[in-house]
């Protein structure tokens, strides 16, 4: 925190993976108006693609997307400053997604490019130890050129305690894992979910009510809906992810904090749909032009959701309207190069 201002962190990719951002780029975010004002890149490190922040302690997590994937953490210093506290090997190319234990003893990592999911320990700062389990998956799927692989796409501990969810591209798959905490190794749960073939899962969003979650397919432009229970994922309701007609490839989903609407990011048509929550099945209610074509990552805070386009290198504001749920634009956008994630 700053005076009445928040700190935002936004990774992006770096000139190793084509891009044109430096690092991690900090951003002071008013909570009135959602204004986002950038400080500059706080981390100059490669391609750090996906962030995460520890529960308790002042830290944030990377990965740096490389073919030798690694693991960052920085000490967060009160304007938003980053000091390095390490990097670690993810045992896997392209990491992509990482996501930190409710508890904060436990991070995951999945590595895209490798097509595995690695564990490290984190003591009680926060500061992450030796990888203590490497997981890879095995298989393809239909897509001779996307799933010629396994792609693990990313990792959603379960708040209530449940199994870990591992999403795969390449095997069309939700893969459950239980953690023994003690050894900081995962323990495969049965069964795992196996989408429609060519379905190329990326990104869930887990509902407040901890009994569903909505799976968009990358690959189909696709939103199912699952109920969560002990015996695994059982499919509800499955519809498009974007009511436009072109390119349609779903990038980031999130269910709203008070559980009434989903968003779904959608690249190539370059948007944000919205869809109500209240029926037995996800009705579209609207679609926001991002103002890009290819919006990567998107965070819901308070009344705000911030849009990171990759491509077209912005960060677009947007104020949500409470009773509607429909996102309206605040301001100009704002320039952020090749931004891949927002760390709200």
């Amino acid at each position: 925190m700053t005076g009445q201002h928040e700190v935002v962190h936004i990774g992006g990719y770096t000139a190793e993976s084509d891009g044109r951002a430096d690092g991690i780029v900090a951003a002071r975010r008013d909570p009135e108006t959602g204004a986002l004002t950038p400080l500059g890149t706080v981390a100059a490190t490669p391609s750090p693609s996906f962030l995460a922040r520890h529960p308790a302690s002042p830290v944030l997590y990377a990965v740096n997307e490389l073919p030798d994937g690694l693991l960052s953490a920085f000490r967060v210093g009160a304007d938003g400053d980053l000091t390095p506290l390490g990097v670690h090997p993810t045992g896997g190319a392209e990491p992509c997604h990482l996501a930190v234990a409710p508890d904060g003893r436990h991070l995951f990592v999945a590595n895209y490019g490798g097509g595995s999911l690695a564990v490290f320990p984190l003591d009680a700062d926060g500061v992450p130890g030796e990888r203590t389990d490497l997981v890879r998956h095995e298989g393809h799927g239909a897509d001779p050129d996307r799933q010629e692989r396994a792609h693990c796409h990313m990792v959603s501990p379960d708040p209530g305690g449940g199994p870990l969810l591992a999403v795969d591209l390449g095997t069309d798959s939700v893969y459950r894992y239980d953690l023994d905490a003690a050894s900081g190794r995962l323990v495969p749960r049965a069964p795992r979910l196996r989408t429609p073939a060519g379905t190329g899962p990326r990104h869930l969003a887990r509902h407040p009510d901890g009994r569903r979650c909505w799976l968009v397919g990358e690959l189909d432009g696709s939103v199912t809906g699952y109920d969560l229970t002990p015996d695994g994922l059982h499919q509800r309701v499955r519809v498009d992810a974007s009511g436009r007609t072109g390119h349609v490839q779903p990038s980031e989903v999130a269910v709203g904090p008070d559980g009434r609407f989903l968003y779904v990011g959608n690249r190539g048509v370059g948007t944000v749909a919205v869809f109500a929550l209240d029926g037995a099945a996800p009705e579209l209610v609207a679609e926001v032009d991002t103002g890009g074509g290819w919006p990567r990552h998107f965070a819901l805070t308070g009344a705000h959701l911030y849009v990171a386009d990759e491509r077209a290198d912005l960060i677009r504001v947007f104020r949500v309207d409470p009773g509607s749920g429909v996102p309206e634009p605040v301001g100009e956008p704002v320039v952020v190069p090749s931004p891949t994630c927002v760390l709200v």
